[in-house]
């Protein structure tokens, strides 16, 4: 038995003993969840769910056999992305947004990072972080704003990248801290995009300025974003598919925690996985996020990415849970409120159909409904 009040838990034990903790209002909403599994409301760690336009003519070009670099080459990837969303206003930004949060809620998740970084300009990167402002305060999820002005070198820096990071430092993260609009800030320290200098730059300077560092790591190559995240002191190394060893010892030793998107490596097709077992068996935090995004999320279940880690990644199903739950609210400095049913915490769950392994059936209907801040918000 789970009972809230105010969205908040007040208590967590066998039905015989709630009497005697507390008395139920009338007219009281009762959840019958008999014949199902109560788990915690999903919280998804890494998200660049806003944005305009798609690149799905690019899923078909990498089905025919075209490479990340390749297609990037091409004009698409991230700066197509970019171009779209530089053209879009801030209202349609919001309105297509939201219904990508529709389809996460109905997937269970009630806690979710979100990404800027699809604008690589101050005007445009604000507009971003404010349009993930309206929908934090508009959409029944909880969104945790992320700056990640470090996405990419725009077309008009190619030849002078060094340029672009004084702008991300100088003038985009003082902008976004003048607004208070985000809380964390976010780099992609990858070949071709910023260098493990550039990235510790950035990620100081969002420091300075009150925002605290996360970092894209070792996704598509061994890039040195895992010694990054160490000397920066992040809080997430994030997709991490090509850390060995020496960094999985690295990183437990400083608590960075491993936010793994296998769902990434699927569509990618990049052939390998993160090295979940390695981590977990090193002792460092693993979390799971979905990595939603145009280019290579596809998916918004976070069960789906629970599945994935399960069945391509070693994962046992409690390591995906908790990966899923506790550990990626702790990844987003919010463990204290959500990830766990204790009382004190807000009243986010989720009511699987049958047993909780249910949840890695892809396709099924596994959720029966999901319950954020004590209100149903699917059924």
């Amino acid at each position: 038995m789970v009972a809230a009040r105010d969205g908040q838990i007040v208590f967590v034990g066998p039905a015989a003993a709630l009497d005697a903790h507390l008395t139920v209002l009338p007219g009281a909403v009762r959840i019958d969840a008999r014949g199902g599994t109560v788990v915690p409301g999903f919280v998804d760690p890494h998200t660049h769910v806003v944005y305009a336009g798609d690149r799905l003519q690019e899923v078909r070009r990498r089905l025919a056999g075209a490479t990340y670099a390749e297609i990037a080459a091409a004009g698409g990837g991230i700066l197509r992305t970019v171009a779209d969303t530089r053209r879009a206003s801030e209202d349609d930004l919001v309105t297509t947004a939201s219904a990508r949060l529709d389809e996460m809620a109905a997937c269970g998740t009630t806690t979710c990072e979100v990404k800027s970084g699809y604008g690589l300009t101050t005007d445009a990167e604000l507009r971003l972080l404010r349009a993930i402002r309206r929908l934090d305060a508009g959409h029944p999820l909880d969104l945790v704003p992320t700056f990640l002005g470090a996405h990419e070198i725009p077309k008009e820096f190619r030849s002078n990248p060094e340029a672009f990071v004084a702008l991300v430092t100088g003038e985009m993260i003082p902008a976004v801290a003048a607004e208070s609009l985000a809380e964390w800030c976010d780099v992609f320290c990858e070949s071709g995009a910023f260098t493990p200098a550039q990235s510790l730059a950035i990620l100081e300077a969002g420091r300075r300025h009150g925002l605290k560092p996360r970092i894209h790591a070792d996704e598509l190559g061994a890039s040195g974003g895992w010694r990054v995240a160490v000397e920066a002191g992040a809080r997430s190394a994030d997709h991490l598919v090509f850390v060995d060893a020496e960094g999985a010892r690295a990183l437990a030793g400083a608590g960075v925690c491993a936010v793994l998107l296998p769902a990434a490596s699927l569509y990618l097709k990049l052939g390998r996985y993160a090295p979940a077992r390695l981590l977990i068996d090193t002792g460092v935090p693993v979390a799971l996020g979905t990595d939603i995004n145009p280019g290579a999320g596809f998916s918004p279940s976070m069960p789906f990415a629970m599945t994935l880690a399960c069945f391509a990644m070693d994962m046992t199903l409690e390591e995906a849970l908790i990966a899923a739950t506790l550990n990626a609210a702790w990844a987003l400095d919010r463990a204290d409120a959500v990830g766990s049913l204790e009382r004190g915490k807000r009243m986010d769950a989720v009511i699987v159909e049958g047993d909780a392994i249910n949840l890695v059936r892809a396709g099924a209907r596994a959720i029966r409904a999901v319950i954020k801040n004590g209100k149903v918000i699917v059924q």
